[in-house]
């Protein structure tokens, strides 16, 4: 499936449920199905700075696709992440660099989510942008 094609599919589920309860719901459970992070994952390096709950996010480069894995210690962000990674993760950086991201202002997430954990989620699509480049730079080498 494309990148466009998993942000729709994630959009139709998120439209099954008719209020935010719900859907508060449906990410605890995406967060608890989420495969947890090794210990050794767990560092400074990969922390997402501008998070109020601790986030880490690590990727790396094989067989030109980047395989993204991530955790958070607070459950609705844990659920972002999984949703996240359910897009992103076994993408090319080309791919990563040439798609939007536009699953999170479909959903209404941002509007619905605290300004703290707005941020973070910010924050998290920008640290993946951030590692497409610099893996793109070492493909281009």
């Amino acid at each position: 499936m494309t990148i466009e094609e998993i942000q729709q599919e994630i959009v139709n589920e998120f439209s099954m449920f008719d209020d935010w309860m719900d859907k508060y719901g449906y990410l605890i459970e995406l967060g608890n199905d989420l495969e947890e992070l090794d210990a050794s994952d767990k560092n400074d390096q990969n922390i997402i700075k501008g998070c109020q709950s601790r986030v880490w996010l690590a990727a790396d480069l094989v067989d030109g696709k980047i395989n993204f894995r991530g955790e958070s210690d607070a459950v609705i962000v844990k659920g972002l992440v999984a949703l996240l990674l359910r897009v992103v993760t076994g993408r090319t950086p080309k791919e990563l660099l040439e798609n939007e991201l536009h699953f999170i202002d479909d959903l209404g997430l941002k509007q619905h989510l605290s300004p703290t954990r707005s941020n973070g989620l910010l924050a998290m699509v920008k640290q993946i942008r951030l590692y497409a480049v610099a893996y793109s730079r070492i493909e281009g080498k």
